[in-house]
């Protein structure tokens, strides 16, 4: 086990940093405390997942690849929460809607400590987002880890509290491609439901069941299948942009390619797959096209309205999001 980094930048005064975690077999992953991103998952000297061309280029403009993206994910609609009498209005950063938490964590500068065992290589992040920051309540303190266990399991978790009523959904947003493209791998998938979005990309009509539709992977299939299909869904959204509803069996996810296999667990009850359908091999991420990665958004869905009691957080509340990615 061995843990190291190197100081490649500076932004707003603070140093941005490049992590590296190996386990004793050779895997390594690397985290950038830019947005607490996961910027590289090496196994066999293979990336596992989409990545820019350099660490510097992560905080040249926001592209999600890695990051933990908070304070919520995905999109509220009209910006609103209404809880009791009262109605919060958040930033319409997206049309007429927030998306992503405005300026989010994913682009802030946490504080880092990495640190090793005989059975782990582990990098905590921490962050400060204060009372009113992107117009959301609460002073909000935020500790990320990745941990690398010899099991080539990587481990991350996102623990919160804030002392003030908020509401809290964030995610890591990696983007996996275990070595190929994400139209090419095989996926397995233990939702039954899924939920169908307008035009915004926010849900609008409850769950439905994925059986019959492009979204059944409850049995191994190949991405590209749904991706090319004539549903209305892919077609409205340019391909997967949709969260589907976990049925609560293990694992939640697993994925497969011709040389890897990636499984997923997680305490979230939902997973929002985005294949990215806008990637088109222009600006900061030149080397992506369309459809080269698939996201595993573990999370709270997006609520079709301003009822956000899901993500809502009481003062003092601990709020932790855990996800295992096991690599083969």
């Amino acid at each position: 086990m061995k843990t190291s980094f190197v100081k490649y930048g500076r932004k707003n005064k603070k140093d941005l940093c490049e992590i590296t975690l190996e386990n004793d077999h050779g895997m390594v992953a690397k985290v950038l405390n830019y947005g607490a991103t996961l910027e590289k998952v090496l196994v066999d000297s293979e990336n596992m997942i989409l990545s820019l061309k350099k660490p510097a280029d992560y905080s040249k403009e926001r592209n999600f690849l890695g990051g933990s993206v908070g304070r919520i994910a995905g999109r509220v609609r009209a910006g609103q929460w209404k809880h009791g009498n009262e109605i919060h209005q958040l930033p319409l950063n997206d049309g007429e809607n927030h998306i992503h938490g405005g300026v989010g964590t994913d682009m802030q500068v946490w504080n880092f400590r990495p640190s090793c065992t005989d059975k782990a290589a582990r990098v905590d992040l921490t962050l400060f987002d204060p009372d009113g920051h992107n117009d959301y309540p609460g002073n909000l303190k935020l500790h990320a880890s990745y941990e690398l266990d010899n099991d080539n399991t990587l481990h991350y978790s996102l623990e919160a509290v804030s002392d003030k009523l908020t509401i809290f959904n964030p995610v890591n947003h990696t983007y996996f491609n275990l070595g190929e493209r994400a139209e090419d791998l095989n996926l397995q998938l233990n939702a039954d439901y899924y939920l169908p979005v307008d035009k915004s990309g926010l849900p609008d009509r409850g769950m439905e069941q994925v059986a019959g539709t492009a979204f059944d992977f409850r049995k191994t299939k190949r991405i590209g299948d749904a991706l090319t299909s004539d549903d209305a869904q892919i077609k409205l959204r340019n391909g997967i942009d949709h969260p589907f509803i976990l049925n609560g069996n293990n694992p939640a996810a697993t994925l497969s390619s011709r040389k890897h296999k990636l499984t997923v667990r997680t305490n979230a009850p939902a997973l929002v797959l985005y294949a990215g359908n806008h990637f088109n091999h222009i600006g900061i991420a030149s080397n992506i096209g369309q459809y080269d990665g698939i996201t595993f958004e573990a999370q709270c869905p997006p609520a079709e309205g301003n009822d956000l009691g899901q993500i809502t957080l009481l003062p003092f509340e601990k709020f932790k999001r855990v996800v295992n990615w096991e690599f083969e």
